[in-house]
C-alpha cells in the first residue's frame, strides 16, 4: 500500500510540475479577456460584464459584451463596442454615461450599430483611458420610456490584451 501511495504521489507531483511549466510559458495574464484575430486582419479583445441585464420579457438575463478592436490598416484603427441582446430605440447616436475606476461620470456620443443591438465608439482615445483602469461602468437609455441599461466591467488583464492586439496589428498601443 505504501508503494502505491508513493507512486501516486510521484504521478501527482509530475503532473503538477508539468502544469506549472505550462503556466509559465502561457504568456501574459489576460484575465477574462478573450483575444481573437478575424479573417479580415482585425484583432479583437472581448469581455463579459460582471452584471446581467434582464431581457424585454423579464424571463432571461444576459451580460453585455465589451469589445475592443484594432485594424492593421485604415481608419479608424481602434474602436470599441458594446454588444446587447435588446435593441436601443435610437437611430444614429446615443449618449453613453461612462465612469472609470469609480471617478466622476462623463458623457460620450456612441453610434448605434446593426439592429440597435450594438453601441460603437471609434478612436484610440476611448481605449487609452482604459489601459491603466481596473473598472469600467457604462450606462445608457434603451429608449424614451424603456429605462436605462448598465454594464459593469472588471478590466483585469486589459493592458496585456491591448499590448497583444497592438503587436498583432503592427501598431503602437493607444
Amino acid at each position: 500500500m505504501g508503494v502505491a501511495f508513493t507512486m501516486r504521489g510521484v504521478v501527482v507531483t509530475a503532473a503538477l510540475l508539468l502544469a506549472a511549466a505550462g503556466v509559465a510559458e502561457a504568456g501574459p495574464d489576460l484575465g477574462n479577456w478573450r483575444v481573437d484575430a478575424g479573417n479580415d486582419g482585425q484583432v479583437t479583445a472581448s469581455l463579459y460584464a460582471t452584471n446581467k441585464l434582464i431581457t424585454g420579457g423579464g424571463a432571461l438575463g444576459y451580460s453585455p459584451v465589451l469589445t475592443l478592436a484594432c485594424r492593421p490598416g485604415g481608419e479608424p484603427r481602434w474602436s470599441e463596442w458594446l454588444q446587447l441582446n435588446d435593441s436601443v430605440s435610437a437611430s444614429r447616436k446615443i449618449t453613453m454615461s461612462v465612469m472609470v475606476d469609480g471617478g466622476g461620470k462623463f458623457d460620450e456620443s456612441w453610434s448605434i450599430g446593426p439592429r440597435g443591438k450594438m453601441l460603437v465608439r471609434d478612436g484610440a482615445d476611448g481605449i487609452k483611458r482604459l489601459v491603466s483602469a481596473s473598472r469600467l461602468l457604462l450606462s445608457w437609455r434603451f429608449g424614451l420610456l424603456s429605462g436605462r441599461g448598465e454594464a459593469d466591467f472588471e478590466l483585469a488583464g486589459l493592458s496585456e490584451a491591448i499590448g497583444q492586439m497592438a503587436a498583432s496589428c503592427n501598431t503602437d498601443p493607444p
